[in-house]
């Protein structure tokens, strides 16, 4: 299940909700859509690549406020933090990372390690929908805090959740360590992978997105989707999932790094 608002820049959820719209800066312009990356979080999140969501809520759903704030970079990883503050509506602050390009077909990789806790969600994923003109398609790896042992991974088309949210198992736990999650996407097809394993496939033409989307990486909790995400544990300190790499390959183009699926499917 998927439910969000919608930024200029951003998100998800069919709600009649405020819309926030970000400048987007001259040098995002660089990037093109459905280019190749890798993006090792060396010194910093680029502007020319990725926006900060801030300063918003996705709806009455979500618990928290997106902030600026609870983004960062350090050693070499990139920290998305949730945590109590009240900030505008909402007496949490939550982080999410997305990028001002669009991106089609192609291999979706993250090294990521999410975070613990009932009524927390660590994504990673594609969205593109009304706010951009769009209809409403996505394709999902979701950890939800009330049992990161497994992820879960489905899609949307045309606002319609038509994948079946299938859960899998992430050996050692998804908040307990890094793992690899990874998403082929083509015209007949998607394929999931978790450490390098392919854990799940869809080729109903009916059921796959076609329009080209941004990526998103993302930590929100709730107090209502209880029957999804679990009752909402609160906490005296922070919740930080970390990101030690995200990559996109074009399809037809060659292998970026030694670790990538790509390279294992040469």
């Amino acid at each position: 299940m998927r439910s969000s608002l919608s930024a200029a820049n951003g998100c998800k959820l069919i709600l009649p909700t405020l819309l926030v719209f970000a400048v987007v800066p001259a040098e995002a312009q660089e990037i093109q859509r459905n280019q190749s990356f890798v993006e090792n979080f060396a010194d910093r999140l680029h502007p020319a690549r990725w926006y900060i969501s801030d300063g918003w809520n996705n709806g009455a759903h979500q618990n928290c406020t997106w902030s600026r704030d609870q983004v960062s970079v350090a050693d070499g990883r990139l920290k998305l933090a949730f945590e109590r503050r009240t900030l505008g509506e909402r007496d949490h602050v939550c982080a999410e990372a997305q990028t001002h390009a669009r991106f089609h077909h192609g291999t979706y990789e993250v090294r990521m390690k999410a975070v613990e806790g009932s009524g927390l969600n660590t994504g990673f994923f594609t969205y593109i929908g009304p706010v951009h003109n769009q209809p409403h398609d996505e394709i999902d790896f979701e950890i939800l805090g009330k049992d990161p042992s497994r992820v879960q991974v489905n899609q949307y088309v045309d606002g319609q959740n038509v994948g079946a949210e299938k859960l899998v198992p992430v050996e050692g736990g998804a908040a307990s360590d890094f793992n690899d999650y990874a998403f082929v996407w083509e015209e007949d097809r998607i394929t999931w992978y978790v450490n390098g394993d392919l854990v799940h496939e869809e080729t109903d033409p009916a059921k796959l997105p076609s329009h080209p989307a941004k990526i998103y990486m993302s930590v929100w909790g709730t107090d209502t989707l209880t029957s999804w995400m679990g009752p909402f544990e609160d906490s005296d300190t922070p919740r930080i999932a970390e990101i030690d790499r995200v990559s996109f390959t074009a399809l037809g183009e060659e292998c970026q790094y030694p670790e990538s699926l790509v390279c294992m499917m040469d």
